[in-house]
């Protein structure tokens, strides 16, 4: 953690959307080239019952990727992620119109990133983290790095986070208990 934690958490606390990159964060940031070229990705189911978990208990979710692929979009489908832009290279251009489009402050918005094209978004919420494999420039300004690697659980890691610090991560789990 790069902030304390009762910082940490009271951030994640204001968080009504949280926004995803795809490469290094919600995959291990790997391209697998197929023989037509297709790109192939590799995602966490963990990290995909987070964000639901995270949906369900009223924290919207988006996706901002400078890449753009079908087998992004498919994921998001599935996951239910309403508000995605690929192939977005100014990726704060991004997030504003994300922002308009859902009427939500800045400061109630959370990103997590890995690499230097995410500083300008990372640097504009109120909750930015990263992943341990991520960039050291993007790790030493964000507020909470995982300790799980991208595409390895940290998505879901910020998810726990962020349902802990608002008092919903007992409620998330009720109906998984017997």
């Amino acid at each position: 953690m790069n902030t304390n934690e009762d910082t940490v958490l009271a951030r994640a606390a204001r968080v009504r959307l949280m926004i995803f990159d795809v490469d290094g964060i919600l995959t291990d940031g790997s391209l697998h080239f197929g023989a037509d070229g297709e790109a192939l990705k590799t995602f966490n189911v963990l990290d995909g019952h987070g964000i639901k978990l995270l949906q369900q208990s009223g924290v919207a979710t988006a996706i901002i990727s400078a890449r753009h692929s079908a087998i992004v979009a498919r994921r998001a489908a599935d996951l239910g992620i309403e508000h995605v832009q690929q192939g977005v290279h100014d990726k704060l251009s991004g997030f504003e119109k994300l922002r308009q489009v859902c009427a939500i402050e800045a400061d109630a918005c959370g990103f997590i990133g890995d690499d230097v094209i995410d500083l300008p978004v990372l640097q504009r919420v109120g909750f930015a983290a990263s992943v341990p494999n991520g960039h050291a420039e993007v790790r030493s300004r964000v507020h909470y790095v995982t300790q799980a690697a991208g595409g390895r659980g940290a998505a879901r890691e910020i998810c726990d986070l962020i349902l802990r610090a608002q008092g919903n991560y007992e409620a998330a789990l009720a109906p998984y208990l017997l």
